[in-house]
């Protein structure tokens, strides 16, 4: 699409767009266009997304562009913020689609690292829903002065120093990030601005510098840029050789994940990180958990972490909390589960939980919040090892209880009653993952957790009975519920 260019600022943005254009991956053109894969750009309503989203449409074509708006629900004026995302994409013809998130704080993360993570959710969500497979940001060079300057501070290492890349594609996402303009200055995008008269939105929080980011922009760089004005570009080139600097670094762990990690990547073999030296383990251990999904550890509980995975014993229940997660090792592996200050470090120690009753008709789910899971029934076949009849799950009030120490089960139909803690150490389930919700039909004890159904609960004429009159078979799964899959 050619398009006239009013002034040094409108060229420059046109061309940075024009650029990210050439780059994005060949995809199915959206309705009404001919060619190329959709333009979705995250808009906030400020002035540096107004622009980014102005630009794409004049050099893409409005019928190529889809506005992606997140209503935060944190500032009173988010509605107002969200009918003027809309218009001014409608005004644009361009395709406009918001999603309402709940912005929820774990203890330590501030409102607003909570608020970028709802964002980059929801944002990849609706990526997804209207099939785009790049997503345009509109940081700019002062935005990534600030993240700079803000890592240094903050005693950073070289991934946070490597602040905010041209282009990125996080670890477990099926959408880039793109950042068209992160060259340009935000004195050249207010002149874009001014120039096509466009309107914006101004967050109120921007202005409160209680907030570091705010207090570096409006204390610490305008007083930079009088002793020193050629900052931005330092900074950026600082970004730029901490990111090289940690891709080697990448490579070198990706070449340790290979040989500690199991096919999944979700376990690390223990004596393989720990055969390593203080610093490449620690590189591996921040690798890892990038490559999961987890938000960085601080150096002292990275550090803290190798050293107990270093002292204590093989089969010491090592439990190290992070972001909601638990490290664990047992049996020569470490893995990430989700963490719980009530779980029991062994099964002298299992917690007591009210009992749950449910009359079963047909339900597919049973949820057990005090459990943090969920029982599963699907349809299955009579040859599945983990189905039983329908009829023996109505034929008596399904409850689950916990466990009290001594119960027996039976495995296989011809096996002898062994109790569940032989059954779970023969099947290598650590101690602290013990303490799950036994299911009941009646008296009899049907299924449990990581271990599967009781034949001994099922194998007795009023069973048989039941079965010859229900042809209809039912598996029992139990799902709990993890941060990472």
């Amino acid at each position: 699409m050619t398009h006239t260019a009013d002034s040094p600022a409108d060229r420059l943005v046109l061309d940075a767009v024009g650029v990210a254009l050439a780059a994005l991956p060949t995809g199915p053109a959206p309705p009404g266009h001919a060619t190329g894969a959709r333009v979705a750009v995250a808009f906030s309503g400020g002035i540096d997304s107004s622009v980014l989203l102005d630009a794409a449409a004049r050099v893409a074509g409005p019928s190529r562009c889809i506005a992606l708006h997140v209503h935060h629900g944190l500032s009173p004026h988010a509605d107002q913020w969200l009918a003027h995302c809309e218009s001014f994409a409608r005004e644009r013809g361009i395709a406009f689609a918001a999603e309402r998130v709940e912005v929820m704080r774990d203890a330590g993360v501030s409102v607003e690292a909570a608020a970028r993570d709802a964002r980059y959710r929801a944002l990849g969500a609706l990526c997804a829903q209207h099939g785009a497979t790049t997503l345009w940001l509109a940081q700019h060079a002062d935005d990534q002065a600030e993240t700079v300057l803000l890592q240094l501070l903050r005693g950073a290492g070289l991934a946070g120093l490597a602040a905010m890349a041209p282009e990125y594609l996080p670890a477990g996402a099926a959408v880039t990030r793109a950042r068209p303009l992160l060259h340009l200055l935000r004195a050249q995008l207010e002149q874009y601005a001014a120039g096509r008269r466009l309107a914006w939105v101004e967050d109120e929080s921007n202005a409160d510098t209680r907030y570091a980011r705010n207090a570096l922009r409006h204390d610490v760089l305008p007083a930079l840029a009088v002793h020193f004005p050629g900052f931005r570009d330092a900074l950026a080139r600082t970004a730029v050789h901490a990111a090289s600097a940690q891709s080697l670094l990448d490579d070198l762990a990706r070449r340790d994940m290979q040989a500690a990690a199991d096919d999944a990547g979700r376990r690390l073999a223990r004596g393989t990180l720990l055969a390593l030296d203080d610093e490449r383990a620690l590189n591996l251990l921040r690798f890892w958990m990038r490559s999961l999904g987890l938000p960085a550890a601080s150096t002292a509980r990275l550090t803290d972490a190798l050293r107990q995975l270093r002292e204590v014993g093989e089969d010491h229940s090592l439990r190290v909390d992070h972001a909601g997660q638990a490290l664990r090792s047992y049996r020569g592996q470490i893995y990430w589960e989700a963490g719980d200050s009530a779980e029991p470090a062994d099964e002298t120690a299992l917690v007591a939980r009210a009992v749950s009753e449910l009359a079963w008709q047909d339900e597919s789910i049973w949820r057990l919040p005090q459990w943090r899971g969920t029982f599963v029934f699907a349809e299955a076949s009579v040859d599945d090892p983990g189905a039983v009849p329908a009829a023996l799950l109505r034929a008596a009030p399904l409850t689950a209880r916990s466990r009290s120490g001594g119960e027996r089960m039976r495995s296989s139909a011809q096996g002898p009653g062994r109790t569940l803690k032989n059954l779970f150490q023969e099947r290598g389930v650590p101690a602290w993952k013990r303490d799950v919700p036994l299911l009941y039909a009646g008296d009899a004890l049907l299924f449990v957790p990581l271990l599967g159904v009781n034949r001994a609960a099922w194998s007795g004429q009023d069973a048989a009975d039941a079965a010859d009159s229900e042809a209809r078979y039912v598996r029992i799964d139990w799902r709990e519920d993890l941060l990472i899959a």
